[in-house]
């Protein structure tokens, strides 16, 4: 050990003053040349990239298919006419009912978040009541 090296007995360097192998990096850390030099900088070691994968279920491609719907519709809604734009959403959240009803739990895919009649009850309910909000509103003079 250093000369300067402070430790209580148990040790421990003393406060404000590093261990003499703190910040020292040995070759038998399993680090490359590259991972050592980050690490000496202070850098975060990097981390793996997420891979892009296809959907492995006939849900996953169902609810990408609900999504595009869904943007749509709210693509629509917001270039002014709502009452077609709301009409989409509304159509894409009875189709994701339907697909949940028919599919499988096992091939639902992230249809499935809860029991299936929930699943379908809350889809079915969210779009009947955009299609009468959508069919009720009056147009607005102007």
């Amino acid at each position: 050990m250093p000369d300067d090296f402070v430790a209580d007995p148990d040790g421990v360097p003393a406060e404000g003053q590093l261990s003499p192998s703190e910040g020292q990096l040995s070759d038998e850390d399993g680090l490359s040349e590259e991972e050592r030099e980050e690490r000496a900088r202070g850098l975060p070691p990097l981390r793996e990239v997420a891979e892009i994968r296809k959907p492995s279920t006939l849900g996953g491609v169902i609810y990408l298919c609900v999504l595009a719907g869904a943007m749509a519709g709210v693509g629509i809604a917001a270039t002014g006419a709502w009452r077609t734009g709301v009409s989409w959403l509304a159509a894409a959240l009875i189709g994701a009912a339907v697909a949940r009803v028919i599919l499988p739990d096992d091939n639902a895919g992230m249809l499935r978040v809860r029991r299936k009649a929930l699943d379908a009850a809350i889809l079915t309910g969210a779009g009947v009541a955009l299609l009468i909000l959508a069919a009720s509103i009056p147009n607005q003079p102007g």
